[in-house]
């Protein structure tokens, strides 16, 4: 789809025509079933981020790690059941840097419909992005060079670039939020960015942190949320300031000099009173005082105030440790020959890696690990050794590494493999995250796919385990996905491996995952069939409607934006054989569908990209 945006058009790849993409919306207990059709030059897979996939590792979407990309052309169902998670999640393309501009949220909805907490007015997504102008393929080709000189132009903020972007004079589109004087709103944060973590704040207002990737967390108000990129955040907004304009702002942090320096992103929405003009009645309209973009400190902060509601069933903290890793993260290189012996600190023979305990992750491009594993076809793909803690201790977060010298020069080479983990099934595992300041002093936001953890304590510095232990919190831990592992500190996590299948842990900086930092567990079968993966499923299972007593081509599906049928309710209805099909109560068996002879909604619009079929079936 072409957009223009800073006096340029530029062709983004998207869902049905949209950008942030369909928001999907299923309540706990359901079966999800989406029909991915492909109509881009170039292969991807989407990654349901955050769902657990219990016993449906087939169905996770990570490319070359769970299944192989969806050709262009090609088409793929994905299957899985959402149960025992509420809040708000995601979905992304997990393929090159595509999840740029092919992403959405993912609402889980509490089967009796109540929360924890006073119930919303309204709950709105608020999709925190990039504006790029580079083509994310050719993208994610530079970084693979080790060429990382590209940046965004802007941040967005639901795919607006905000009035402080202009095109010669003219400024950008912003994001409106209109709210009623005394209603609250449930505020769906994610932070979809390549690159950034971000500050959001809206002036005059104040926010209490209800729920974050899928977990109730107990409620903590501040005026500030902190999201670094693969975090969905969920935060309750009162309507209770004066009626006026006030401006929202999501700003990009990073470190300070001497880490590598890209631009200020930033972008700039309004919250909108009824009865207020334009011009905000002649007054000029509030803005957040916002923390300074090199002081990551307020980021520390935040996350180390968040507690997890406790739920009976789930928030239970294994106690014993069966095992456990020391895993650092920063960066290393390797010579662009191939050989051992080159010009280091940042010369043009080498390749700057990421890495995870000094072994930089090699992503398959022909197989998925999954599958090899299942078929035991994995000798010459991977290995199962990767180290359990790093080939040398230093001082990680001295930032006299951080420059390229005769300091850094000597922890500088790494290598590329595959290496990943096995474990048997029910392992008790526990992970200390250290952030290094090796070439760089980022902090790290680490994913697990197929899991939640418990975050059981953060710091700044060195971890030290004799004292840090004793800061372990077991009675309310949060319940993660993603942990952002501070700049120049570390996280420590556990989880039980009761979910069978391979899956993927990397950084969510998109640049770290080229990079490589990044490695996949095993997870073995249980001793029943209710505790193994199933077989994998046929491939291009597909969800077959019929419109109007005729065979539906995917072109008509598409034309109606049939991927947010059940998310947004338009005036599309389709019958799918032997299923009901449910959005919050509603329920329809046989209906009956017009006939199609252009697309609704998207008159004169040329939709380039992915197609999605959705149904929520209980």
């Amino acid at each position: 789809m072409n957009v223009t945006h800073l006096c340029n058009t530029t062709k983004i790849y998207v869902v049905n025509g949209q950008f942030p993409g369909p928001q999907i919306d299923v309540t706990d207990g359901d079966t999800v079933v989406v029909h991915v059709v492909n109509r881009l030059d170039h292969g991807l897979t989407i990654h349901w981020h955050g769902v657990r996939q219990m016993r449906s590792a087939w169905a996770d979407g990570a490319g070359f790690v769970t299944e192989c990309p969806i050709p262009p052309g090609g088409d793929h169902t994905y299957r899985f059941n959402v149960t025992g998670q509420v809040g708000t999640l995601w979905w992304h393309a997990h393929v090159t840097c595509l999840r740029a501009t092919i992403n959405g949220a993912f609402v889980i909805r509490p089967k009796d419909g109540r929360y924890p907490f006073p119930a919303p007015a309204k709950d709105v997504p608020i999709i925190i992005g990039e504006w790029w102008e580079l083509d994310l393929i050719e993208l994610d080709r530079r970084m693979a060079d080790g060429n990382f000189d590209d940046n965004p132009l802007s941040a967005t903020i639901n795919g607006k670039l905000g009035d402080l972007s202009n095109c010669s004079g003219r400024p950008e589109e912003s994001f409106v939020l209109d709210v009623e004087p005394g209603q609250s709103y449930l505020l769906r944060i994610v932070n979809t960015a390549l690159f950034s973590e971000y500050y959001f704040k809206v002036a005059g207002h104040t926010f209490t942190v209800v729920g974050a990737d899928g977990n109730y967390l107990t409620p903590y108000r501040t005026d500030m949320v902190v999201l670094a990129p693969g975090e969905a955040i969920d935060v309750l907004m009162f309507a209770d300031a004066p009626p006026a304009l006030y401006h929202m702002v999501a700003l990009a942090n990073q470190p300070p000099e001497p880490d590598p320096q890209i631009p200020l992103f930033v972008s700039r929405g309004l919250v909108r009173y009824p009865g207020v003009r334009a011009d905000n009645n002649g007054l000029p309209v509030a803005a957040p005082l916002m923390p300074d973009q090199h002081n990551t400190m307020p980021s520390f902060y935040f996350h180390n105030n968040l507690t997890g509601l406790a739920h009976p069933a789930r928030h239970r903290v294994p106690m014993h440790v069966d095992e456990r890793f020391f895993i650092t993260l920063g960066l290393g290189s390797i010579c662009r020959d191939g050989s051992t012996k080159c010009k280091r600190r940042r010369s043009n023979e080498t390749i700057v890696v990421a890495t995870m305990n000094n072994v930089s992750f090699h992503h398959p491009t022909t197989t998925s690990l999954l599958q090899t594993y299942y078929d035991g076809t994995g000798k010459g793909v991977y290995t199962e050794d990767f180290p359990d803690q790093p080939p040398r201790p230093y001082n990680y977060t001295d930032r006299d590494y951080i420059p390229p010298g005769p300091l850094e020069e000597v922890l500088e080479p790494t290598f590329k493999a595959t290496k990943l983990r096995r474990f048997k099934y029910n392992t008790s595992v526990e992970i200390v995250f250290q952030s290094t300041a090796l070439l760089q002093s980022d902090s790290n936001p680490m994913h697990l796919h197929g899991y939640d953890f418990f975050v059981l304590a953060q710091g700044i510095g060195n971890f030290d385990p004799k004292r840090d232990t004793k800061k372990f919190n077991y009675h309310n831990p949060q319940l993660r996905n993603t942990v952002q592992v501070p700049r120049t500190g570390w996280a420590v996590v556990r989880f039980v491996t009761d979910n069978p299948g391979v899956w993927y842990l990397h950084c969510h900086f998109e640049f770290h995952i080229v990079m490589g930092m990044a490695t996949a567990f095993i997870v073995e079968n249980g001793p029943t069939p209710e505790t193994s993966l199933p077989p994998p499923p046929p491939d291009n299972v597909q969800v077959e409607p019929e419109v109007s007593n005729r065979r539906a081509t995917l072109e008509q599906i598409s034309y109606c934006n049939c991927c947010v049928v059940f998310a947004r309710g338009l005036e599309l209805y389709i019958h799918l054989k032997a299923l009901k099909v449910r959005r919050w109560g509603f329920q329809r068996e046989h209906v009956n569908v017009p006939t199609v002879s252009e697309p609704p909604h998207s008159r004169g619009i040329k939709l380039d990209g992915i197609v999605f079929v959705i149904a929520a079936i209980h």
